[in-house]
């Protein structure tokens, strides 16, 4: 894999971070937006699986490596000002987000409140074993 090239369009911010969107594949509903570094996205592509950066805790990590819900990505976008990443992913067991929906943008705005509009499909607690910060 040629990193240079890669890596070389991508306007990483001050904190070396890129903006990542998930998108279903096939759906295309986005079903997360988390944070890259220059490590996370090479991982991406070498493995063909979502890596990401962790700003709270300040550490890399794949999509899935604690509840099994990988990302296998089909396809890398980056947009016109390299400052965001789309990829479209087939997300194992049909859970993005660690509250064990769908899709981390579960919640619509009825006009005078969010409203969660998307089904638990599987208990946080029983995903991680814990309640998930």
């Amino acid at each position: 894999m040629n990193t240079e090239n890669l890596l070389k369009s991508v306007k990483f911010d001050e904190k070396g971070l890129v903006c990542a969107i998930a998108q279903d594949w096939q759906s295309k509903r986005v079903l997360m937006v988390a944070w890259m570094n220059a490590e996370a996205l090479q991982k991406t592509a070498e493995t063909g699986f979502a890596h990401y950066y962790s700003r709270s805790r300040q550490k890399q990590w794949m999509k899935g490596e604690e509840s099994g819900h990988t990302q296998k990505v089909h396809e890398l976008h980056l947009d016109c000002d390299g400052d965001a990443i789309v990829m479209l992913i087939e997300q194992n067991g049909g859970i993005a987000c660690h509250t064990g929906r769908e899709s981390c943008f579960y919640q619509q705005w009825d006009g005078e409140k969010w409203q969660a509009v998307d089904p638990v499909l599987k208990d946080e607690a029983s995903i991680y074993g814990h309640t998930h910060a």
